[in-house]
């Protein structure tokens, strides 16, 4: 998948370097897993961490500033992005995966976002782009 390898590239090694680029993990909580029957048994009370924006903000604050036009950026825009951007792969992604579960798949391709984009009036504008 085209977005996933620029989005490693852009993102650099921290961010999945060592995964397959064409597969596609569902996130999880973190922390979740097993803490939850140690802090009952220990009686903490202490809630897993969790971030507002799953995107390095710093990154994309670099990313924004590329562009000639924009000369500062504010906090609250950057968050703004990063959220937009997590809520469009996810939907992106959940459109795929429906076409990945019609060839009897987990794991999305290529072609799986071909068809979503191809399908999808919203996912227009993207016609050509991963070419």
């Amino acid at each position: 998948m085209f977005c996933q390898r620029r989005m490693a590239a852009t993102l650099g090694p921290a961010q999945g370097a060592d995964s397959d680029p064409d597969r596609v993990v569902e996130d999880e909580p973190r922390g979740t897993d097993g803490d939850e029957e140690n802090s009952q048994q220990t009686g903490a009370t202490t809630a897993p961490q969790s971030r507002l924006a799953k995107l390095p903000l710093a990154r994309i604050k670099a990313l924004m500033k590329a562009d000639p036009d924009v000369t500062l950026a504010s906090q609250e825009s950057v968050f703004i992005i990063a959220k937009a951007t997590e809520l469009f792969v996810e939907m992106i992604a959940k459109d795929a995966l429906v076409y990945a579960q019609q060839g009897k798949r987990k794991t999305l391709q290529r072609k799986d976002l071909d068809n979503a984009i191809e399908a999808i009036d919203e996912f227009a504008f993207l016609e050509g782009t991963l070419d």
